[in-house]
Parts: C-alpha cells; sequence; structure tokens
C-alpha cells in the first residue's frame, strides 16, 4: 500500500481521565518506519512462535499476584495470564513478549516495559454509520467505556507476527471481532481491512491498570451480522456523525455515565472525521500513512 507523505506535527489529546473536563494537552510528534507492500500467504494457523534469539520476556505474574486478583472474571482472568502481548519499541520492533496481565500493570507501564502492539477496528456499514461497542463491566481496563468497533492485540503467534502489509494485525483483528462480536470470519475478509496508521499513547485506568500501546487503526466498511459476546461487550451500537458529536457532548458534560475509552477519544479528535469523509467517498487508501507514528 503507498503511503501519503508525514503529517505535520499535531496536538494530541492525552486522556488521562474519561470525565468531563479533565482531559490535557500534549504536543505530538512524529517517527518513520517501514511499511510491507505486498500481501504474503499465511501459513501455520496459530502456533506459538518460539521466543526469538535476544528478545525481552520479561517475568511471569508470580503467584502473589495470581491470589490477589482472585475476584477477577473467569474469562477476563484466563486471557490476562495465558495471551502474550508482542512487545515493541516506540519505533515498532518487536523486542519480546509479555502476559497480558503484566502489559496492563501501572507499574510495568511506568517503569518502561510494557509498550505492545495493539489495533482498534472502525467498522462502517453501507449506510457509513460506525459501529461503537461499550465494553463488559467486566473488563479488567476501561469497563463499561464506550469506544470503536473493536479494540485488543495481536498475540505472539506465528499467524499474527506478520508484518508485511500489516497481515499479522489483520488477522488479530478479523480473531477478536468473532471472539468479541461474534462476527465469522468470511464476513471480514482480511484483506478488507485499511490500516490508515498507528498512534502511540499512554492512558491510566484506575490505580492499578492501564495502557501503553502503539496502535494500528484499521479501517473497513462491510454489513455483518452481530452475534456479541457478552462476556467482552456489554452494548453495541451504529452512529452517523450527528449521533457520535452527542455522545461526545455526553461524555464531555458528564451525563448518563457516558464515557469514552482514551485511545478512541484520541482517534475522534483528531483524525476520524477527516477519515470519515474518505469512507464515504471511498478513498480510503488514500488517506493512509504507515510510515508515522504519531505519539
Amino acid at each position: 500500500m503507498a503511503a501519503s507523505a508525514a503529517r505535520p506535527t499535531l496536538a494530541l489529546l492525552a486522556s488521562a481521565s474519561l470525565g468531563a473536563g479533565r482531559r490535557g494537552w500534549a504536543s505530538l510528534a512524529v517517527s518513520s518506519s517501514s511499511a510491507g507492500s505486498a500481501l504474503p500467504v499465511v501459513r501455520g494457523g496459530r502456533r506459538l512462535f518460539a521466543a526469538a534469539a535476544g528478545g525481552a520476556v520479561m517475568g511471569r505474574a508470580g503467584p502473589g499476584a495470581v491470589d490477589a486478583d482472585a475476584g477477577m472474571n473467569a474469562v477476563q482472568r484466563r486471557l490476562m495470564f495465558e495471551d502474550e502481548c508482542i512487545l515493541v519499541d516506540e519505533q515498532d520492533n518487536v523486542i519480546g513478549h509479555e502476559s497480558k496481565y503484566n502489559c496492563h500493570l501501572m507499574e510495568k507501564i511506568e517503569a518502561g516495559h510494557a509498550l505492545h502492539r495493539a489495533f482498534s477496528v472502525f467498522l462502517f456499514n453501507s449506510k457509513y454509520e460506525l459501529l461503537l461497542q461499550q465494553r463488559s463491566a467486566t473488563k479488567v481496563t476501561f469497563p463499561l467505556v464506550w469506544t470503536n468497533t473493536c479494540c485488543s492485540h495481536p498475540l505472539y503467534r506465528e499467524s499474527e507476527l506478520i508484518e508485511e502489509n500489516c497481515v499479522g494485525v489483520r488477522n488479530a483483528a478479523q480473531r477478536k471481532l468473532f471472539d468479541e462480536l461474534g462476527i465469522v470470519a468470511d464476513e471480514l475478509p482480511v484483506d478488507q481491512f485499511i490500516p490508515l496508521g498507528r498512534m502511540l499513547y499512554k492512558a491510566p485506568s484506575d490505580g492499578k491498570w492501564g495502557e501503553h500501546e502503539l496502535d494500528y487503526l484499521l479501517f473497513m466498511v462491510r454489513d455483518v451480522k452481530l452475534n456479541p459476546n457478552p462476556e467482552e461487550v456489554a452494548d453495541v451500537k451504529y452512529m452517523n456523525r450527528d449521533q457520535l458529536k452527542e455522545l461526545l457532548r455526553k461524555a464531555d458534560a458528564g451525563e448518563d455515565g457516558v464515557k469514552l475509552s482514551p485511545w478512541f477519544r484520541l482517534v475522534v479528535d483528531n483524525f476520524l472525521m477527516g477519515w470519515w469523509d474518505h469512507v464515504e467517498q471511498g478513498t480510503l487508501q488514500e488517506a493512509a500513512d504507515m510510515k508515522t507514528i504519531h505519539k
């Protein structure tokens, strides 16, 4: 995919809090790394990748951590301890892997040992309405907040480490859209995900948990059948631009308990409306810039 010229420095919202009037501003820096072009054949399914020589592997969470989180929902507990996220540096180079649990501990994040690769999917229907989800109450980070269609992580496995043309991230997005929203793979062809950009952000969820992610922003226009998983999703809703603006107003005013995820708010405030124009015009590829990492 051809990438557009790097964007100039912007201002990004640093959303350490989700409440009204509590957002601070930070300057946005940019850096560049190479992006692949050809779409390779995916082989090997979901076999776990052996750790590369010299790769970083942080210490596993010990028995004390397990005991301290005994009240965690069983599904979320399994995901936190079994899923292995892909550790990267700020240029998006893979440097190792770590449990989802450790990657989301604020003490690890603040120590600079938890930056990992993530993705955020923005799925539109044929009426160009954006599908939003409200995260379930059992989510460890940012429970019950409204966010884009699907937000998760590629895992440290062969099929999701493929760097060419973002195939690994696309494979992960297809997997999680089925896990969270019940959308079958046939309705979400991997090559139909359009990567538009990457951003690096950090945000606390509460005193213990948070996010520090290098987030791939994937767009698709597709009519699909939904079967949300209540362990992952509390509610779903398609929204047009005006409905989204009303949701933003409620979040800013603190009405009806509406809260938005920090990564979604960053995209909304800096990119989404311009990209929505490309969605409606069928020109999403023209908006893509996978060389720049927005910080």
